[in-house]
């Protein structure tokens, strides 16, 4: 990795122990009984019947009627309702469509796990895409969940340093220090698709080891610009000592610039050390920083075999290879494999933790639920698949490590809050209430749990009976129904 400046390790440094000085703990809100009046005759579009509505805004935990009129919700109730659509949803819960801020994959294949999985709307949040325009207008008119994604800090560094693009950057691209120029090109087209309606920024910097502190602040600049647009950050993921220096850099460009930040997958990138993490975020928020973190609920994580933190792979002893293992064949990699596998790219799943490790990352009141999920020829990992479900089934239902309620709120409310300062029609998602968006997911809370394994990853979760996008019923009973395309562009406002 590039060594950084040493008058920045010791500011970072000082930064870090002064956020650590201060604690804080988000309000939780009191439970409401919600009842919408409805008018005598009134007729809906949908009506859903008899389930358990859980809003996690409102508090409500109790058994409505919820009617829909043109992708909106209507009424929710305990009065008697009449539609043109029935839905018996008695013995299910309903909630507001899981939305998931980390997603990678968005072929038709990988579209229908995340659907399958209750989710009803996907972000490319943290690598990002290098044009906007280009990836709203493929996905539009044949996505049956509701997309959106950041510009990418990666794709956009290796456009400029190398002219290429590649999922991760590799290379000259990935490593070379860039010149004053080249960085205040980097910002001019990150400004640019900002303009074109990029949610945020997308910063992989364990994948591009060049970029300095400066240019990480450069591109928090550009992100500044345009309220409420959040930088996502994987950060760098050195050793320690220098790791806790490398992860204050982020909460000082965020400080700096006042651009809100979301520091990615804590339990992959933090491990055990998730709650150091935390503390420093409370601090933090304490003081006005607009800092948020997320989770996966797996003990291993997958990336590219061919990525640059593992240009070092020849130095590594014999040991660490045993962690990695080929998704497409099960088997546990050796040095003379992985050189082999590397040379010919792919995915590659690394084992890292223990779940006594993950628990304290899963129960944190701080980091909201995504699935960093990828789907790639050759290999995927489960959670791609079977995210959501498993959070409901294992560690709510089975382990009681979360409440239902808490459960719900990491996976709708908190993400639609974080991008509704700068999409806020994201106010309208992530809720069940009169006037909200009708994305809805009806399951089982006795049954729901995930099936997706290593060796078969497609596997879809069980439990997850209905999934409405947009009023629009894509899933009934647990199947797909037809290839319905109701979801539409969350996106920024264009310039």
């Amino acid at each position: 990795m590039i060594d950084t400046h040493r008058r920045f390790q010791l500011a970072a440094t000082c930064f870090a122990s002064l956020l650590l000085t201060a604690c804080a703990t988000a309000p939780t809100p009191a439970a409401m009984s919600v009842q919408s009046p409805v008018n005598q005759g009134e007729s809906f579009d949908l009506v859903i019947l008899g389930g358990r509505v859980i809003d996690p805004e409102s508090g409500l935990d109790g058994v409505r009627n919820i009617g829909i009129v043109d992708g909106v919700v209507r009424a929710v109730t305990t009065d008697a309702l009449r539609g043109r659509e029935r839905s018996d949803a008695q013995g299910l819960v309903v909630a507001p469509g899981f939305i998931d801020l980390h997603h990678h994959s968005f072929s038709a294949d990988a579209l229908q796990r995340k659907v399958r999985d209750g989710v009803t709307a996907a972000f490319e949040m943290e690598l990002g895409v290098d044009d906007v325009d280009v990836w709203y207008n493929d996905l539009e008119g044949r996505s049956p969940i509701h997309f959106g994604a950041s510009v990418g800090h990666p794709a956009i560094r290796m456009r400029v340093l190398v002219d290429s693009v590649m999922p991760i950057p590799a290379g000259e691209g990935a490593t070379r220090l860039a010149t004053p120029e080249e960085i205040a090109e980097m910002r001019r087209r990150i400004d640019q698709q900002l303009r074109r309606g990029a949610i945020g920024v997308g910063m992989g910097i364990e994948y591009t080891p060049g970029a300095t502190p400066w240019e990480v602040v450069e591109m928090f600049r550009a992100a500044a610009n345009f309220a409420g647009a959040p930088v996502h950050v994987h950060v760098r993921g050195t050793d320690e000592p220098q790791f806790w220096m490398e992860t204050a850099e982020l909460f000082m460009a965020a400080l700096v610039t006042g651009a809100p930040l979301q520091i990615v997958h804590a339990n992959s990138s933090f491990g055990g050390d998730a709650p150091k993490l935390f503390e420093m975020m409370a601090a933090a928020r304490a003081r006005g920083l607009d800092v948020t973190t997320e989770t996966y609920p797996y003990t291993a994580s997958m990336t590219r075999i061919d990525a640059a933190p593992f240009d070092d792979w020849q130095e590594w002893p014999d040991t660490r290879f045993q962690r990695f293992v080929w998704p497409s064949t099960g088997e546990r990699l050796t040095r003379a494999t992985f050189g082999e596998y590397r040379k010919t790219g792919g995915v590659v799943v690394i084992e890292g933790m223990t779940e006594e490790k993950l628990l304290p990352t899963l129960t944190s009141p701080l980091p909201m639920i995504v699935s960093d999920g990828v789907v790639e020829e050759g290999g995927a990992h489960p959670r791609a698949a079977g995210t959501f479900a498993r959070v409901l089934g294992r560690y709510v239902r089975e382990q009681r490590v979360l409440t239902l309620m808490d459960a719900l709120r990491k996976m709708t409310l908190m993400p639609a809050q974080r991008l509704e300062a700068r999409v806020p029609a994201m106010k309208g998602k992530g809720r069940i209430r009169v006037g909200a968006d009708a994305d809805l997911t009806l399951f089982d809370p006795l049954t729901v749990i995930d099936r997706a394994t290593y060796a078969q990853p497609q596997l879809s979760s069980a439990g997850i009976h209905h999934v409405i996008v947009g009023g629009v019923q894509v899933v009934r009973n647990g199947d797909l129904i037809g290839s319905l395309a109701p979801g539409r562009a969350v996106r920024g406002a264009i310039r």
